[in-house]
């Protein structure tokens, strides 16, 4: 809705991972490092945790675009509570080798059939499990088992393992030795300090074609959205992309504290409504299943708006009576009046 308002080229704050938006900061610098050290050793485990919403998978996706296919073939296994054969199966099916009505002594030979093969055309083969924090020990050890293929004591598969907190815990398990000792290095991501938000917001916005100007955020903004996520790259981003949308309906150029403030305030209102990145005791949680609804309505006005000018002054009072009406919903007699006015 407020891509043509603001003159975009795209979402600045979408969720999806895409390695074009991917920010270097201190901690993800640090962790893009150990993955290419890890890539240059050829061998071993890079282990990679951090909190829910800290940019995993985008590294990964940043990862991945540095990669030469004709050097290096890369599969990435999102698991779930896999048993260890299942776990076989999937990462057999991530290489893209035949993994049904087969037995476990068949899909180990098709699979070291795959690396010795990858191995003669001199390629590498990397395996990234993400979300390892599903896996029960069992599945661990069988990705263990599957490190020890080698020719000529050159290993044939390498493997990153990235996973939520509590993964460190699994890999201090007794059982866990054996792989902890293939472990040739780890990283924790922890939030964005209150000094990288700001940069980490304008990046992405710079990624869609913003020059600075036009929408501008005080520096009392930047803090204030820091102390509303955490610092959380994923609660930042529903934050700024609520933010953007705020602006828009309200015709905001600046973005001071106060409509940080609002925009925290709306979204703590939708408190019960559930299915958000944020957790329940967060003030921030997404704008309720009916407002999107209506948000969706107005989306397309505005944009046939934006793309036909010479229809802006029939159209322009059916919009502003869908606004007023919009205004009407989101206010409630428990809580404040929502900022939004026509």
């Amino acid at each position: 809705m407020y891509i043509g308002y603001y003159g975009f080229s795209g979402k600045p704050f979408q969720l999806s991972p895409d390695p074009k938006f991917f920010f270097g900061s201190s901690g993800h610098s640090r962790a893009l490092a150990y993955l290419r050290y890890g890539l240059s050793q050829g061998e071993g485990f890079i282990v990679i945790t951090g909190g829910i919403g800290t940019g995993k998978t985008t590294l990964v996706k940043s990862l991945f675009g540095e990669l030469d296919s004709s050097q290096v073939v890369a599969a990435q296994l999102v698991t779930t509570q896999l048993d260890a054969d299942d776990l076989l199966r999937s990462v057999a099916a991530a290489f893209g080798l035949p993994y049904e009505s087969v037995g476990k002594a068949v899909l180990l030979k098709h699979f070291e059939n795959f690396l010795l093969v990858q191995a003669q055309h001199g390629r590498r083969v990397l395996l990234i499990v993400d979300e390892a924090q599903n896996l029960p020990v069992r599945s661990l050890e069988e990705l263990r088992m599957l490190s020890n293929f080698q020719v000529a004591e050159t290993p044939l598969m390498q493997s990153f393992l990235l996973g939520q907190e509590e993964f460190r815990q699994t890999l201090q398990d007794p059982s866990m030795e054996q792989l902890r000792q293939r472990v040739i290095a780890s990283c924790h991501l922890n939030p964005l300090s209150d000094t990288e938000v700001r940069p980490y917001i304008e990046h992405r916005l710079h990624v869609v074609g913003w020059r600075g100007d036009f929408p501008h955020f005080d520096e009392s903004a930047y803090a204030a959205i820091h102390r509303y996520t955490q610092g959380v790259p994923r609660r930042v981003n529903v934050f700024c992309d609520r933010l953007l949308l705020y602006g828009f309906l309200e015709e905001m150029r600046e973005f001071p504290e106060t409509a940080v403030d609002a925009v925290g305030r709306e979204m703590a209102l939708d408190e019960q409504g559930g299915g958000t990145p944020f957790p329940r005791n967060s003030p921030l949680l997404r704008i309720g299943q009916a407002m999107e609804q209506r948000m969706v309505e107005l989306e397309q006005t505005v944009e046939t708006l934006l793309q036909y000018p010479e229809w802006q002054d029939a159209q322009l009072d059916r919009l502003e009576r869908r606004i007023q009406r919009l205004e009407s919903t989101r206010s409630t007699p428990a809580g404040p009046t929502s900022p939004l006015h026509s």
